[in-house]
């Protein structure tokens, strides 16, 4: 049996080291996180070869004086707290103890600080964790750290560091989170002698943002208090056709985190509007009491715990839910060229005739399904941006969108319409979608949806999984009007469908649903399978591209499209509404 014996200071400080110091980055991290807490209002970053090389963080914080800067290198010293109730309550972002000694027993550590109001400063060389040397200097205010060869020690460590570019990336990445949490400090980033990030000092987070990131139109707003938590920041709008998986910085009382409960609420919040799966940009503060939170939960402090998770879920679903329901609706960036014979203004709407309409049945099917006529106000154009529009129903999240007025049909497939803003181009299709589903959801609360029964029940052909998927969720197709069982030979049976669906479009909708239901997540909830059913079986249920509409069908979608609380995209994910502001049109046409 093999002895135990005590492991040497130096192997077991190394051991440590690898809890803390990942890569060059978790060095910048907890070198920078240290100036933030000494006061700092200036901070300094330079990198050499992706920070292998040399990692240099200079600060104008409060320094240190020689006692402090010599115990600082030893493991667990920290000015942070000194009692175990502490722990209840850390508002500072270091607290172990263990970033400075870790990061010195890895590399060539030299640090020069000067404490606020003192006549020197004090100069230290540590290498592997060893003292070197020790001194009395002259230097400013503040603390230098200058990290050298880092692994050099380490060599099985140091093979498995990604390249130079990848490494400073990291780092950018990193101090932009940082600046991005501190508003009032300033920063600069230089990687291999170039410039990366300058920030001075910012008077508000709106400030910083555009310092770091521009003007982005494409991410709205966030604010809300509730629960003893505040939440604010900037996140992806349903509109933005950017890419599915975006930057995710979340902050947790100014400290960047990664958390599960965080991460869920801010999908569940997408998903309400859309079913489509993204991972959209996200730059969220939450703001609560320390003791509501532990942050002594893995070495990097890179993970939290909440006192009441369900709340926090609760506090930021409901705050990126607000916010989305609010959405901006996308700019058209428009040439005045183009095909213009396809155009085709509305006609005044004739009481009893639907304008030879491809799938009439399937539009009066859906209004009375619901109990909603289609309105049928006169068009006038007295009536722009004044009462044409419908009212949102009591309880509903009402929409940034204006009031619209159609002036006609595009390729009888979009709407072309005005509001006080300018013109808005809306695709017929995705919009009574929108419409249709939101309405399903809405009735399915109150029970379940209307059938219709088929006079010839359809007989449809499938492959197994998707018979299998059809069965397991038979419970969940019947809520929304579906009737369906197993036939025998691989078929299924269809003898019921909801009555908002046209009867051309059954068989479709059932072999669609069968496809989404085959790939739904083996452990997706009942929610998440009633969401897709009712998103499919809206799709199906709209109006087409290539559908005429008279005025008053036109009417009828845009006003329905004002009550939604999500308006600016269809339950797939793709955008409703293009906007062509007055500013737009008067710029194109030279007016300003």
């Amino acid at each position: 049996m093999a002895r135990i014996h005590r492991l040497p200071p130096d192997l077991a400080n190394q051991i440590a080291a690898g809890e803390v110091v990942e890569r060059p980055a978790s060095v910048v991290k907890e070198l920078v996180e240290n100036a933030i807490d000494a006061g700092a209002r200036r901070i300094a970053v330079a990198s050499e070869f992706g920070g292998k090389k040399l990692i240099r963080v200079e600060d104008d914080g409060e320094g240190m004086e020689p006692d402090d800067a010599r115990l600082a290198i030893e493991r667990h010293a920290t000015s942070k707290i000194a009692r175990p109730e502490d722990l209840a309550g850390i508002v500072t972002l270091g607290f172990r103890g263990e970033a400075l000694p870790s990061i010195a027993s890895v590399s060539h550590l030299f640090m020069r600080t000067h404490a606020r109001g003192t006549v020197a400063a004090t100069e230290l060389r540590v290498n592997g964790g060893t003292l070197a040397a020790m001194r009395e200097v002259g230097a400013p205010e503040g603390t230098l750290v200058e990290v050298a060869d880092l692994f050099y020690n380490l060599p099985a460590r140091r093979k498995f560091l990604k390249s130079d570019a990848a490494e400073s990336a990291q780092i950018s990445r990193t101090v932009t989170q940082l600046a991005l949490g501190y508003p009032e400090i300033g920063f600069t980033l230089v990687s291999a002698r170039r410039t990366v990030l300058q920030c001075p000092p910012a008077r508000s987070l709106e400030e910083r943002f555009f310092q770091l990131y521009g003007d982005r139109a494409d991410l709205i707003e966030v604010r809300r208090h509730g629960g003893g938590l505040d939440v604010f920041g900037f996140v992806a709008a349903l509109g933005d056709q950017g890419p599915v998986r975006g930057p995710q910085n979340i902050f947790v009382n100014r400290r960047i985190v990664k958390d599960r409960t965080v991460s869920h609420a801010i999908i569940d919040a997408y998903s309400q509007a859309t079913i489509k799966e993204r991972s959209p940009e996200v730059h969220l503060f939450i703001e609560l009491a320390p003791d509501r939170v532990d942050v002594n939960v893995h070495p990097t402090k890179a993970e939290v715990r909440f006192l009441d998770q369900s709340l926090v879920h609760e506090v930021i679903r409901r705050a990126l839910g607000d916010a989305l329901g609010k959405g901006r609706t996308p700019e058209l960036q428009l040439r005045l060229e183009g095909d213009r014979a396809a155009a085709r203004p509305i006609a005044p709407a004739i009481p009893g005739i639907m304008g030879g309409m491809s799938a009439a049945s399937r539009w009066t099917t859906v209004t009375e399904a619901f109990g909603r006529a289609p309105l049928s106000d006169a068009l006038s154009p007295a009536s722009l941006g004044t009462a044409t529009s419908a009212e949102p129903t009591p309880g509903t999240q009402v929409p940034d969108l204006q009031p619209m007025i159609p002036l006609g049909q595009f390729r009888d497939t979009y709407i072309v319409a005005v509001d006080a803003e300018g013109v808005a181009i809306v695709d017929q299709h995705v919009a009574h979608e929108r419409v249709l589903f939101e309405q399903v959801l809405e009735r399915l609360n109150a029970g379940r949806l209307e059938s219709q029964r088929l006079l010839h029940p359809l007989l449809i052909d499938m492959p197994a999984g998707q018979r299998q998927a059809v069965a397991t969720h038979a419970a969940d197709l019947d809520r929304l009007g579906f009737e369906l069982e197993e036939f025998g030979g691989g078929t299924i049976r269809v003898t019921a469908v909801p009555a908002l669906l046209g009867l051309e479009e059954a068989a479709a909708a059932v072999r669609a649903l069968a496809e989404d239901l085959e790939g739904l997540d083996r452990g997706g909830g009942v929610e998440d399978a009633l969401r897709r059913i009712a998103a499919t079986t809206a799709c199906h249920a709209a109006v087409k591209a290539n559908d005429p509409l008279t005025a008053d069908k036109m009417r009828y979608i845009l006003d329905e499209l004002r009550r939604t609380a999500y308006s600016t995209v269809c339950p797939h994910g793709r955008p409703v509404v293009l906007k062509l502001t007055r500013r737009e049109i008067e710029k194109n046409f030279q007016r300003i």
